[in-house]
């Protein structure tokens, strides 16, 4: 049986690079897919209570318990946590294109040195 041949460090290092890099992404795509379905939330809870009329009771819901609040003072709450989170949503999506680029990157690289 034949052994095959150890790898360079230097191919090891690269290879053990690219699966943190692996690992980043795969951690950035999750968090964008949590803070989008959290921005859908928020434009639906914007939506229902922009068709509330201008006087109508509203609850705000904190940790276990609903506290009386203000339409106007909800719907501004809502559109800055919308705002937020489509900004984090931008700039994880930034992070995603940057590492997706340095992982095809460093994939060429170890495939030209593998052969």
């Amino acid at each position: 049986m034949e052994k095959e041949p150890e790898l360079p460090p230097e191919i090891r290092e690269q290879l053990t690079r690219f699966q943190q890099l692996q690992q980043t992404l795969q951690a950035i795509v999750t968090q964008k897919q949590q803070l989008e379905l959290e921005k859908a939330e928020i434009e639906k809870a914007s939506s229902e209570l922009e068709k509330s009329a201008e006087g109508a009771t509203v609850y705000k819901n904190v940790g276990n318990i609903l506290i009386k609040s203000e339409r106007q003072k909800l719907l501004d709450e809502l559109k800055e946590r919308r705002e937020l989170t489509e900004t984090r949503v931008t700039v994880l999506g930034k992070q995603e294109e940057r590492t997706r680029t340095r992982l095809t990157e460093l994939q060429q690289k170890i495939q030209g040195k593998i052969g």
